[in-house]
C-alpha cells in the first residue's frame, strides 16, 4: 500500500509573538482602488470582485525566490492583507470587523502577459495569479486595521506606488461582508484588498518592499 503523504499546514509569522498562523484559503479582491482600475483600462465604478492564491503561496520576508516560469512580465501590486479568526456565512458589514485576527502587508504578485492571454481568450486567471511564491506577506499585526494609513512598494529603493489605504472603494469591513456572500469564510482564511496605482514589472535580481505605516515591511528578491 503506498504511504499517505503528511503535508505541512502553511503559516505565517505573528509580530511579537512566538505563534504562527495558520494560512487556510487566500482571497483577493480586485480593482478596489480607482486609479489602479484606471490605470488598467477599467471602469472604477465596476464592482470590485475576487478571485484566489492556493495556501502555500505565501512567502515570509527576506525570502530570495526563484523568478516565476513562464512569464516575462512579472507584476508587484502591494496591498493591506486581513486575517481571520472567526468565520460566517452572510455576514453583515456592522459585524464584520469581530471576525479578524490580524493585518499585514502583502505583494498580489501578478504574471501580467499570462493575465492579458486568459483576459482575450475568456479564460481563468489562475495560472496568471495563483503560482508558486505569489503571496509574499509580512508578519501580522494583531486587530482591526486603520481606517487610513500609508501604503507603498519600492523596487531596489525606487518608489513605484504609493498610496493610503482611505482611498480603497470597499472598505475591510464590506469586502469581508461581500466575499462572505459567495463563500463560508472560515479561520485560517486571508483577504488581499487590493493595490494603489503604480503596479508594474519585477526584473530578475532586484528586490521589491513593500510597506504599510505601522506595520513590519515585507521584502523579497529575485534570484539573477
Amino acid at each position: 500500500m503506498s504511504t499517505v503523504p503528511s503535508l505541512p499546514l502553511p503559516t505565517i509569522a505573528i509580530s511579537q509573538s512566538s505563534q504562527r498562523f495558520p494560512v487556510r484559503r487566500i482571497y483577493c479582491v480586485g480593482r478596489n482602488y480607482a486609479d489602479h482600475a484606471r490605470e488598467l483600462g477599467n471602469d472604477p465604478k465596476d464592482l470590485p470582485f475576487f478571485f484566489c492564491k492556493p495556501a502555500d503561496a505565501v512567502v515570509a520576508s527576506g525570502t530570495r525566490l526563484p523568478f516565476p516560469s513562464r512569464t516575462s512580465d512579472l507584476h508587484h501590486e502591494v496591498e493591506l492583507a486581513i486575517a481571520l479568526n472567526e468565520g460566517g456565512a452572510n455576514v453583515p458589514a456592522a459585524d464584520a470587523n469581530a471576525l479578524i485576527f490580524g493585518h499585514a502587508v502583502g505583494i498580489d504578485l501578478t504574471r501580467r502577459d499570462l493575465q492579458a492571454e486568459a483576459k482575450k481568450a475568456g479564460r481563468p486567471w489562475d495560472m496568471a495569479k495563483g503560482f508558486d511564491h505569489s503571496a509574499p506577506i509580512g508578519a501580522l499585526r494583531e486587530g482591526v486595521p486603520p481606517l487610513a494609513a500609508a501604503i507603498s512598494l519600492t523596487i531596489d529603493g525606487e518608489l513605484r506606488q504609493n498610496g493610503n489605504l482611505k482611498d480603497m472603494m470597499w472598505s475591510v469591513a464590506e469586502i469581508i461582508a461581500a466575499l462572505s456572500t459567495y463563500v463560508t469564510l472560515a479561520p485560517g482564511d486571508l483577504i488581499f484588498t487590493g493595490t494603489p496605482a503604480g503596479v508594474g514589472p519585477i526584473r530578475r535580481g532586484q528586490t521589491a518592499r513593500g510597506e504599510i505605516a505601522g506595520l513590519e515591511p515585507i521584502e523579497i528578491t529575485f534570484e539573477e
